[in-house]
C-alpha cells in the first residue's frame, strides 16, 4: 500500500517538475512590441501573441536586389483594432487627425496617418512581419519589421520594430 502511494506521489512530483521549465519558458517570453498612446487598450505583445492573431502574407520586391520576398505577419489594422483605435465608420472628423509613430530599437522612427492603415479608406496591406520567405527575420531585420508592400521605396519599412505609438493632432 505504501509503495502505491509513494509511486503516485513520485509521479505527481515528476509531472509537475516536468512542466515547470515549459511554464517558465512561457513566462519568460520577451515582449517584442508595445502599442500605446491614444489607445483604449495598451498592448505588450510577444511573438507568441502575434502568432495567434490572423496572419497576412504579402509579396514585396526588394529594391536592392530586385527579388521578390514573401513576408508574413499581422496587419497593422488588426493590431490597432485590438488596441481599440477607431476604424471603419468610426474613423471620421477629428479621429482622422490621428497618426502613428513606429520606432525601432536603434531609434529610427517613421510616421503613418491612420487613414493609410484603414482598409475602409485604403488597401495598404501594411503588416508587422515576423517571417520572410518562411523563416524568422534575421537579427538585423527583426524580430519584427514593418512592411508596406505598395510603397515604391522601403523607407518606412522599420526593421527591429519595438513600439507603435498612436498620436492625435491636438485641436487648434
Amino acid at each position: 500500500m505504501r509503495c502505491g502511494i509513494f509511486v503516485r506521489c513520485l509521479f505527481v512530483f515528476l509531472a509537475s517538475a516536468w512542466s515547470l521549465p515549459q511554464r517558465a519558458q512561457e513566462a519568460a517570453l520577451p515582449v517584442l512590441l508595445q502599442i500605446g498612446g491614444a489607445v483604449s487598450t495598451p498592448l505588450s505583445l510577444t511573438l507568441a501573441d502575434l502568432k495567434k492573431m490572423p496572419r497576412k502574407t504579402v509579396p514585396a520586391v526588394n529594391p536592392h536586389n530586385h527579388k521578390t520576398e514573401v513576408y508574413e505577419g499581422v496587419l497593422v489594422e488588426d493590431l490597432l483594432k485590438k488596441a481599440g483605435v477607431p476604424q471603419g465608420e468610426d474613423l471620421r472628423g477629428p479621429a482622422l487627425a490621428t497618426y502613428l509613430v513606429f520606432e525601432a530599437e536603434d531609434g529610427y522612427r517613421v510616421v503613418f496617418s491612420i487613414s493609410e492603415l484603414d482598409s475602409g479608406i485604403l488597401d495598404s496591406g501594411v503588416i508587422v512581419a515576423d517571417t520572410m520567405d518562411g523563416a524568422a527575420l534575421a537579427p538585423k531585420q527583426g524580430p519584427l519589421r514593418v512592411v508596406a508592400p505598395h510603397e515604391k521605396r522601403p523607407a518606412r519599412w522599420v526593421r527591429m520594430l519595438k513600439t507603435i505609438t498612436v498620436m492625435r493632432v491636438p485641436p487648434s
